[in-house]
């Protein structure tokens, strides 16, 4: 196992923070947030049409780019970091649901659909579900069924996070077509779900800490960088360090996710851990980064409530921590 990116895949994640420095500012981040629609659409069609993002995870057959879910976490890692709105965490974990449970025949007409940018989703329960109210493809558990929803009537839910879209779906009146296995469905749609939401919180826990970092160099009192006073100086390395762990983490979980010939036991033992520790880390930070900017961090125009925000509601997508830590003691 590697526990550093290869050439092509630091090539990409170069690539999405370049086009994210440009085009998903503090500006952008909160327009595209609070829109009729929730994200950036002409963002989203660039990361899909110029990088290929939501075609990562799916195999040339299929029309996809046939990388791994690995690659397809460096993405989301950094879309973290600059907490923009995007449909790639439920897409992806559609993705990978449908991969794992089900038939040809769906794979087939469905996948080259969400390798070309069309929006997926899938409920595996009765609760809100992520992006349902702006998804080309929905997808449902039912049952021992997996099954595709068409004329499904969506309600959007306000959030903590406007950055993060859900919505109810009423499946009264709605046509639910079988297209495969919902055990092995839901299975992988957990534990990618879970391995996702710690890609998020890495990218966001390090933006975290830089931003606090660059405020302590600047914020001066009795005559020095506040910075330069040693107890906030390990306040600062403790969060460096559970980063750095954090990444390591997500990074292991998300290899092992994305190679076939992982054991399963070990493939779910990871990644609950980095969900525990990633999203942890995340909550961290977050506090670390409102507390010690003082009070401007409470302010509308600062943006340490996007990161406080986003860290609390990552926590709740695929699992709290403490969830993931009795799953690693089981």
């Amino acid at each position: 196992m590697r526990f550093e990116l290869s050439e092509e895949q630091a090539e990409l994640a170069a690539t999405v923070r370049a086009l994210l420095t440009k085009r998903a500012d503090s500006a952008a981040v909160r327009a595209a947030s609070t829109s009729e629609t929730g994200y950036d659409e002409a963002l989203w069609a660039t990361l899909c049409e110029q990088i290929g993002v939501a075609a990562l995870a799916v195999p040339e057959e299929y029309d996809g780019v046939g990388a791994s879910f690995f690659e397809t976490a460096v993405v989301l890692e950094e879309l973290g970091r600059t907490v923009a709105p995007s449909p790639l965490l439920a897409t992806t974990v559609a993705t990978e649901a449908l991969l794992a449970g089900g038939g040809e025949e769906a794979k087939r007409r469905l996948l080259p659909r969400i390798a070309a940018g069309a929006i997926a989703t899938i409920a595996l329960d009765d609760g809100p579900v992520l992006d349902a109210d702006r998804a080309d493809v929905v997808l449902a558990v039912r049952g021992d069924d997996l099954v595709e929803v068409s004329g499904a009537t969506p309600t959007w839910l306000e959030s903590m996070d406007q950055s993060i879209r859900l919505a109810r779906l009423d499946l009264s009146g709605a046509e639910l077509t079988v297209i495969g296995d919902a055990r092995r469905a839901r299975a992988r749609a957990e534990l990618v779900g879970a391995a996702a939401a710690s890609a998020l919180a890495v990218g966001l826990a390090d933006r975290a800490l830089q931003m606090t970092v660059g405020y302590l160099k600047e914020r001066v009192q009795f005559g020095r960088p506040i910075g330069s006073f040693q107890a906030l100086k390990h306040r600062m390395a403790d969060l460096l360090a559970r980063v750095e762990m954090s990444r390591s983490a997500s990074w292991a979980a998300s290899y092992a996710l994305a190679d076939p010939a992982s054991d399963p036991a070990e493939a779910a033992f990871l990644t609950h851990s980095a969900a525990s520790y990633a999203l942890g880390t995340a909550t961290l930070a977050a506090s670390e980064c409102v507390q010690l900017h003082g009070g401007i961090a409470i302010t509308w125009e600062h943006d340490a409530h996007l990161v406080f925000k986003r860290a609390h509601a990552l926590g709740q997508l695929y699992g709290a921590p403490h969830a993931h830590r009795a799953a690693v003691e089981l």
